[in-house]
């Protein structure tokens, strides 16, 4: 006689001693808590994916469930919604085409040489340093695909060669979900890339790797600024502190994660809480030696200037406007050439600044200037606060700055490049 529903992950279930629905999910809960991810899996979940007919299931729950497991979602009786369209392609994220356990646990078809692994970090190192001056879109997809052929050769190569391989899959998949989230905004084509840069930093036992993916993680539902997402974002938080205590991050990688707290609370309109956090971030940074405790190399987003870019953002949000716009003219000054994505930020920020001090042609000025810089390096999330400025410039539509900043920001290049950043 044939059971219904799932018969494969029910098997997998009883095979591993969880006798009841309930089990699994408090198995699956701890299981994702352990990777870094924090999951609600409840036993009315497992019930549906143990029915006849199991919906395919949520990127995270599936990165529980191969994890607890050991073996692909395929193997235990979940079919993707994209085979089941005659001659439809799998959608890709990040350029994956395939979960992180059917390339971990599948069976090499060939050994390759531990040097293997060198070469390929040897291009995640490229791909680093091209990050600030190649257009992001182009960069992309070099970095998406690379990252996939990280994965795909993980099975292949020795043991001694692993860790070093996962790491630059990890920082390669970090890479890939920053384009995603901050250049090419598309949150949601972010966070698989994310997730894989946190399984693979697990696969390394990179713990600071796994804080930096976490923390990346926190952005999504920051710049939602839906308040139901809150505790969401510091939920991130408080994992990616976690995982950088026990990795023993240095001052410098804590001073970041305060800056990323404080953006996230910022965002959520608790300016009080990020200047307070911006502060301790100061103070952090005061005691960073980069000869006795160097930061990873990865963490080349990050600086004391750049934390004076948070700063006057924040202080941009709470309407201190005259501080806000010394602090990010310092910035400006300070700021190295080739940091052309961050100028264009600090640009619109201080505009903004200049919109709080009742100063509209300056605001335009900076514009225009943050303009300037986008037609020769696009950054779609540059643009957003430029744009942002611009509707708070509305009281003042018919002076001329503002009517020549419109000429400017609507014209062929800026309006095309918006529409297919």
């Amino acid at each position: 006689m044939t059971t219904s529903g799932n018969a494969a992950l029910r098997a997998a279930r009883q095979a591993l001693g969880y006798r009841s629905q309930s089990a699994l999910a408090d198995a699956l809960n701890e299981t994702a808590r352990t990777i870094g991810l924090r999951v609600s899996i409840n036993a009315r979940t497992v019930r549906r994916w143990e029915s006849a007919e199991p919906p395919w299931p949520h990127p995270e729950h599936a990165t529980a469930l191969e994890a607890l497991f050991k073996r692909p979602v395929t193997e235990l009786g979940f079919t993707p919604p994209w085979s089941e369209q005659a001659g439809a392609s799998r959608p890709t994220s990040g350029g994956f085409t395939d979960t992180w356990a059917t390339r971990h646990f599948t069976a090499p078809t060939s050994t390759l040489p531990g040097s293997v692994a060198n070469d390929f970090m040897a291009v995640t190192v490229a791909h680093r340093h091209l990050y600030w001056s190649i257009p992001a879109a182009r960069l992309h997809r070099s970095v998406a695909e690379h990252a996939a052929l990280g994965a795909d050769l993980l099975p292949q190569v020795p043991e001694s060669a692993k860790p070093l391989l996962a790491r630059a899959v990890s920082e390669s998949s970090l890479l890939a979900g920053r384009l995603e989230f901050f250049d090419l905004q598309q949150p949601d084509l972010s966070q698989p890339s994310l997730v894989l840069a946190l399984q693979a930093a697990h696969q390394a036992d990179d713990l600071l790797l796994g804080a930096a993916a976490l923390a990346h993680m926190a952005f999504a539902p920051a710049f939602s600024e839906d308040p139901s997402r809150a505790e969401e974002a510091r939920d991130k938080m408080r994992a990616a502190r976690a995982f950088a205590r026990r990795g023993d991050a240095n001052a410098e990688m804590v001073a970041w994660l305060d800056a990323v707290e404080a953006e996230v609370e910022t965002r959520f309109g608790d300016t009080r809480r990020a200047l307070s956090l911006v502060h301790h971030a100061e103070q952090t940074y005061e005691e960073h030696n980069p000869e006795s405790n160097p930061s990873p190399a990865w963490l080349d987003w990050f600086s004391p200037i750049r934390l004076a870019g948070f700063k006057g953002n924040t202080l941009m949000v709470a309407g201190r406007g005259r501080e806000a716009r010394e602090t990010l003219e310092q910035v400006l000054a300070d700021l190295p050439d080739e940091a052309i994505k961050q100028r264009s930020i600090y640009l619109a920020d201080i505009a903004a600044a200049a919109v709080l001090e009742r100063d509209p042609t300056s605001a335009c000025s900076y514009l225009e200037d943050a303009l300037n810089l986008l037609g020769r390096n696009w950054y779609a999330t540059a643009m957003d606060r430029v744009k942002a400025v611009r509707q708070s410039l509305r009281e003042w539509d018919s002076i001329p700055a503002v009517r020549a900043l419109d000429d400017r920001l609507y014209d062929w290049h800026t309006t095309v490049n918006s529409l297919v950043g």
